[in-house]
């Protein structure tokens, strides 16, 4: 069993350093044969695009932080619910005993 999970550990490990290696590669090739200059497909970068680029970021990261605080406290309350129920039915007389 221990061998054939370091034979499968050591494949994986061999298919990521390769394609590591093979991105490190080939990404200044593909960075290197822009058309425009650089310039992206937005167009030029000037101080404006920039700046609501990095509004959008300000507001993206607290809107993000939000939701998913959001999520966990809903989370945590549909588990308190499921935990109260079951100790609920534990301690009543309709499901204490057997027949």
């Amino acid at each position: 069993m221990v061998p054939a999970r370091m034979k499968r550990l050591h494949s994986l490990f061999a298919a990521c350093v390769t394609s590591c290696l093979l991105l490190l590669v080939v990404a200044p090739l593909a960075l290197a044969s822009a058309p425009n200059g650089g310039q992206g497909t937005y167009g030029e970068a000037d101080d404006k695009v920039v700046t609501n680029a990095g509004f959008i970021v300000i507001a993206f990261f607290p809107a993000l932080i939000l939701l998913l605080s959001l999520l966990q406290w809903r989370l945590d309350k549909r588990r308190d619910a499921r935990k109260a129920a079951r100790k609920r039915r534990m301690t009543s007389a309709d499901w204490s005993g057997g027949w």
